[in-house]
């Protein structure tokens, strides 16, 4: 069964443009190493929710929008192999630094799962 990374950012409007031009270059790492899919999308139909959404998961400001992104592989062990060499790829070195990213990486949500159903 496959494997997905999921994030989910919360971005200022005005560096939308300059994360993607960031995540332009991750999909290209992700996938150069072995990642089968690579998907960024900003937020459309996400208004908060009473107790939980993904405005709330974010704590999103005004001046804000949400981009949810996942990453898929073949497997868990397929997952930390490319991200060895994800996390080793000087392409990746600037983009690492916290001070230089266009977002709160605090605020940023991520984790693997174990995918359940492949339609």
């Amino acid at each position: 069964m496959s494997y997905v990374d999921g994030f989910v950012v919360p971005v200022p409007k005005k560096n939308v443009k300059k994360y993607m031009t960031i995540a332009k270059l991750a999909a290209k790492v992700w996938k150069d190493h072995g990642a089968i899919d690579y998907c960024e999308a900003v937020a459309d139909d996400v208004k908060p929710g009473k107790w939980t959404s993904f405005p709330r998961s974010v704590k999103l400001k005004k001046n804000e929008t949400v981009i949810f992104s996942y990453i898929t592989y073949k497997s868990r062990s397929h997952r930390d192999r490319v991200m060895k060499k994800v996390m080793s790829d000087p392409r990746l070195a600037k983009m690492m630094d916290p001070k230089k990213m266009p977002f709160d990486a605090k605020r940023m949500i991520w984790g693997g799962f174990k995918t359940a159903i492949v339609m």
